[in-house]
């Protein structure tokens, strides 16, 4: 235990010397974009002041033309009303033929010294407008680098807590292993007493007779527990019962303080042995709804003693960590939306229930409870992939329908299309009453609709790899008409999950993205007069340039005889692969399936809301058991 979690906390620490890295580096390149744009931002104003001077000093140039113009035209009019006529003065009409045509050609090029001017004043507009927009990307960039940053903030500051949480578990764990030696660790195993507290040796035979019959007694009441678990005692108030009254039960007894108990062990094995069936899915969801809600309620309840030693400013504020947030939670008033437990008083009063200090036990017990968390959703989404991974084999490719039948086929020849619809609905239709099936099951069991997010999330995560994978590995499934047929049955997936409704789906439709992306491209007219910008933002803005090869490459068309892209634009895309070469890897255009654990036990406590233990209705074995009195709602 304390080696896995000194390794914990190394990868933690890992990871965090990386990520301070990263933030180093993200702001070093943030200072280095802000002086940038700063000395951007200066030259352009220089450039821009420079601009408006060129441009005052051509308008001042333009209206001196104008104005010159304007006065040779006067004079020109006033030279022709002073004309005599020709057949009276030849030799004057003579002179002023010819001042009138200088005046003609003065006046050409004053009109193109004014349309030079105007051709500058329009390039002059058109370099302002070009510095504003790159002004305005600049600004835009630097937005994205702070968003950046301060995302990379945040992953630090939850690795640092985690980090502490973890210091703080660890230290609690060091210091219980050095209390307990082996011999009495032994004599407590062979006692088998839950709660049992160092007496003196001097005591009376009266005193060692009361405290056998308490440890009988709670060793009864154990075991009615235990027998009471070991069955499928329902929900009440849709509340897991069998979560609340282990939770009351160890509550009451003060096992979660106690410095040696059994009762976690015998908890543990018996939730073990109840999913060893790991094909019944309606087992496995009941079991997962009462390990969650328990898993919930140690959360809010368990906090670690203060550990000596620890640097406060390494640990800045108790509120920040696991532990503290749980203080911080149960301290707050319901009405700021904090989740809560409760617990119906002698006076009906809504009662916010205590913290205890956690001791080895009852830690030990927390982190077995959360393995065992994981370990039935792993189960139960495993079980679903295994389930529909012969059908999505068969959904990948459209049936092929022969064409050339003979006497009564011949009429189904007609209409090839119905035969295919009939094995789209069959294939499709299987994997949704698989996932159907699989819903109505953890909605039955009540399982926290967080997790059924996070099932059915990575499972539409698993079919979007299955079928893009698949059809970039066989040429047969590029085609134009298998592009419809699978279009066709993204379309059936897309209305079960509007169907299932955004609490129990979550976000599973945009897990589609790439094999709706690569759908999109096969089935899209036109593709020669696409060009490589069209196709990278707005058609498959997700595909990689190497995922978007593969498909231009092996895309025919078996349906129109249509082309696939142009050899401009395969000439682009193999450009830029050949400028990427340095970072791609083998069989880069393929997706990987993503099995790990996508929650933690902060994400499970963050989305559950209150539960209210007052209302829980009591199974018939312990109804009636005097033992388990303080479970009963008591009323005035």
């Amino acid at each position: 235990m304390r080696s896995r979690a000194a390794k914990e906390t190394g990868a933690l620490q890992e990871a965090k010397t990386k990520l301070e890295k990263r933030c180093e580096e993200l702001t070093w390149r943030l200072q280095l974009e802000k002086r940038m744009r700063v000395d951007i931002e200066e030259a352009k104003a220089q450039e821009l002041a420079k601009l408006q001077t060129a441009l005052h000093n051509l308008q001042a140039q333009v209206d001196a033309a104008n104005v010159s113009l304007k006065s040779e035209r006067t004079s020109h009019k006033v030279a022709l009303d002073e004309v005599v006529p020709a057949e009276k003065v030849l030799p004057a009409k003579v002179a002023d033929n010819s001042r009138i045509e200088s005046l003609l050609a003065e006046n050409g090029n004053l009109k193109s010294l004014v349309e030079t001017l105007e051709r500058k004043v329009a390039e002059t507009e058109k370099n302002l407008v070009d510095s504003r927009q790159e002004a305005e990307k600049n600004e835009q960039k630097a937005a994205e680098a702070v968003s950046k940053l301060e995302q990379f903030q945040d992953t630090l500051q939850r690795l640092e807590d985690k980090i502490s949480n973890l210091e703080s578990e660890n230290q609690v764990l060091r210091q219980q292993t050095l209390v307990i030696s082996p011999a009495k660790g032994l004599a407590i195993r062979l006692k088998s007493n839950s709660f049992q507290e160092s007496t003196p040796t001097t005591q009376t035979a009266t005193e060692q007779k009361r405290q056998k019959l308490l440890i009988d007694r709670q060793q009864e009441s154990q075991d009615v527990l235990l027998r009471c678990i070991v069955q499928d005692v329902g929900f009440s108030h849709d509340k897991p019962v069998a979560a609340c009254i282990i939770y009351k039960a160890l509550l009451h007894w003060r096992s979660f303080e106690a410095e040696r108990t059994n009762v976690f062990d015998r908890i543990i094995q018996t939730i073990g042995t109840a999913i060893e069936s790991q094909d019944n899915n309606n087992a496995l969801a009941y079991w997962l709804s009462n390990t969650s809600t328990l898993l919930f309620m140690l959360q809010r309840t368990l906090k670690v003693t203060g550990v000596s030693g620890s640097d406060p400013q390494r640990r800045r504020s108790s509120s920040v960590t696991l532990f503290g947030r749980m203080t911080q939670g149960f301290r707050s008033s319901p009405s700021e939306g904090v989740p809560s437990l409760s617990n119906g008083g002698s006076t009906g009063k809504v009662e916010i229930l205590r913290q205890v200090e956690a001791k080895y036990p009852a830690l030990l017990f927390k982190q077995q409870l959360t393995a065992y968390v994981e370990k039935i959703y792993g189960i139960i989404r495993d079980n679903l992939k295994k389930e529909i991974s012969p059908m999505l084999g068969l959904c990948i490719q459209a049936p092929r329908t022969s064409k050339v039948h003979l006497g009564r086929s011949a009429m189904r020849a007609l209409n090839p299309s119905t035969t295919a619809q009939q094995t789209l609905s069959s294939h499709w239709h299987s994997i949704i009453k698989s996932l159907s099936a699989l819903l109505s099951t953890l909605k039955s069991n009540y399982v926290p609709p967080f997790l059924v997010q996070k099932i059915f999330t990575q499972i539409f995560s698993f079919i979007n790899v299955q079928l893009f994978n698949s059809l970039l590995l066989r040429r047969e499934c590029c085609s134009f008409s298998n592009g419809e047929y699978v279009k066709a049955g993204l379309a059936e997936l897309e209305h079960w999950v509007y169907g299932a409704s955004e609490e129990y789906a979550g976000s599973s439709w945009d897990e589609l993205k790439y094999i709706r992306q690569a759908v999109g491209f096969l089935v899209i007219h036109q593709k020669p007069k696409k060009s490589l910008d069209e196709i990278t933002h707005d058609l498959c803005p997700v595909l990689s340039i190497q995922q978007l090869y593969r498909i231009s490459t092996m895309y025919w068309d078996d349906k129109y005889g249509t082309h696939s892209v142009s050899p401009e634009v395969i000439a682009s895309m193999r450009v830029l692969m050949t400028e990427d070469s340095n970072n791609a890897v083998s069989n880069s255009f393929l997706l990987d399936d993503d099995s790990s654990i996508p929650f933690s036990v902060d994400d499970i406590s963050r989305s559950m809301l209150e539960i209210d233990l007052a209302t829980l209705e009591l199974p018939p074995l312990l109804r009636d058991n005097p033992s388990f009195y303080f479970i009963h709602p008591q009323t005035e």
